[in-house]
């Protein structure tokens, strides 16, 4: 597939990176010759120095005969107008685009994005996943990670293994006789900031990050036998009162009318905005580092803080802080990857990383086959793959200990008529069955070809 990527900042150079490293072609937009330089330098990938919706730098970079162009550059006007470049003068077939502004993303002016008008097959917003991300880990108290599959009916869910977790030690192989009638599969871990596909023989040692399927009737007890039974915040702080932080709050007003929720905001016009979008949340102005401004907001009593400024030093130390002065857990928002492997130690539960939820949104779209969702767990690790299985399918219609999996591939759960299968060595895939896997990053193409339609089906 010929991909032409127009931006080369944090999201954009990802991109690059899965694909490239899946033998697409790939070519690489940026009006920074120096960010172009670094990418050709460690990537399969071509580069073009220039401006994005300019016809001449894009037919420069083979938008006569591309696939899809994906527009991530900082200004949303640049990627409108790249997608309608891409698609009135070279006929691109698929266009995707970054938009932050939220004038362009409200419901009325819905019919903007249409082929007669501004053609834009995907619109991605970042700050309204980033606020989703968010809400997903705070419904499941404990967990890192929470990405709903299938239609809600199986979870990934990510937890970290304290001191006192009862499956430290356990081989993996062992969790099957220890919870007979618990549909879970472990499907990654993260050790000392390196990410591993477990083995059988592989024990849970404090301080790991496991990243488990389960079917949602059993996620209760699943988070309990590692230890995690902690109840849902009822007294919520955020911290930063930008597009995230507003999201959520009004989502938390629609959806958890019952929690007690407050947010700090820096800015003194910004925070008389958000206060007239909100009913019930309590709107504070002030630096979220002011120990006297956090006792006026509770800290103490806040059982979640959540830390969403647009400055990661100040989230981190916001957090920290919320955390020696009383609130029991932090949620942060990280966007500089170097930061992440630091935080655990420091005491912050959950780190939230725009920049690979964005990546999996678009991940998803340009995924092939019958796949339905795409998650990117860590950055280089593998992808969390939902995908429905063809009467073609090599796994249908053989137990599965027969049948040869790629390297780096593990089941999570098999969903068929709404019943949730945790993969066994004698299950066999029905044709239609949907099917939740982990695939490590250089086996992703293996399973897009599993999960295409052969012309002998037809």
């Amino acid at each position: 597939m010929k991909v032409i990527i127009c931006g080369a900042g944090q999201v954009g150079s990802n991109i690059a990176h899965y694909l490239a490293m899946e033998d697409n072609d790939v070519t690489v937009v940026d009006q920074s010759p120096t960010l172009i330089g670094k990418l050709t330098d460690t990537l399969d990938c071509r580069g073009v120095a220039g401006h994005a919706s300019h016809p001449d730098v894009l037919k420069e970079a083979g938008a006569e005969d591309a696939d899809m162009l994906i527009a991530v550059t900082y200004t949303d006007e640049i990627n409108m107008v790249a997608a309608q470049v891409a698609h009135s003068l070279f006929n691109v077939p698929t266009k995707i685009a970054r938009i932050r502004s939220q004038s362009y993303l409200a419901p009325e002016w819905q019919n903007l994005y249409t082929r007669e008008n501004l053609p834009i097959d995907v619109i991605i917003s970042p700050e309204i996943e980033v606020a989703r991300a968010v809400m997903r880990r705070l419904t499941v108290p404990g967990a890192t990670d929470m990405i709903p599959l299938c239609g809600g009916k199986v979870r990934l869910v990510g937890v970290r293994c304290e001191e006192d977790c009862p499956l430290v030690h356990t081989p993996l192989r062992q969790l099957a006789q220890l919870f007979p009638d618990l549909n879970i599969v472990v499907v990654g871990m993260v050790r000392d900031g390196k990410s591993l596909i477990p083995s059988a023989d592989d024990q849970f040692l404090p301080g790991d990050e496991a990243f488990f399927v389960v079917d949602e009737e059993h996620m209760g007890r699943a988070l309990t036998a590692f230890g995690h039974d902690e109840t849902e915040a009822r007294r919520l702080l955020i911290f930063g009162g930008g597009n995230i932080g507003l999201f959520l709050a009004q989502q938390l007003e629609r959806e958890y009318p019952w929690v007690n929720a407050k947010i700090i905001e820096k800015d003194e016009t910004r925070a008389r905005h958000i206060a007239s979008q909100l009913t019930k949340t309590t709107v504070l102005c002030g630096d979220v580092r002011d120990q006297e401004l956090l006792m006026e907001a509770n800290v103490t009593s806040a059982e979640t803080i959540v830390s969403v400024t647009d400055d990661d030093e100040t989230n981190i130390l916001g957090a920290l802080l919320a955390k020696r002065m009383g609130s029991q857990r932090a949620v942060t928002l990280i966007n500089k990857a170097l930061y992440e492997p630091l935080l655990n130690n420091l005491g912050i539960d959950v780190v939230v990383n725009p920049r690979n939820i964005t990546v999996s949104q678009i991940l998803q779209q340009v995924r092939r086959g019958r796949i339905h969702s795409v998650h990117s767990l860590r950055e280089g690790f593998g992808e969390l793959i939902e995908a429905e299985a063809l009467e073609t399918s090599p796994l249908v219609g053989e137990p599965l200990r027969d049948v040869k999996m790629p390297a780096g591939v593990l089941l999570g759960a098999i969903v068929r008529d709404g019943q949730v299968i945790s993969p066994r060595g004698g299950t066999i895939v029905r044709p239609k069955d949907r099917i939740v896997l982990f695939a490590a990053s250089d086996s992703v193409r293996k399973v897009e070809k599993m999960f295409s339609v052969r012309l002998e089906f037809f």
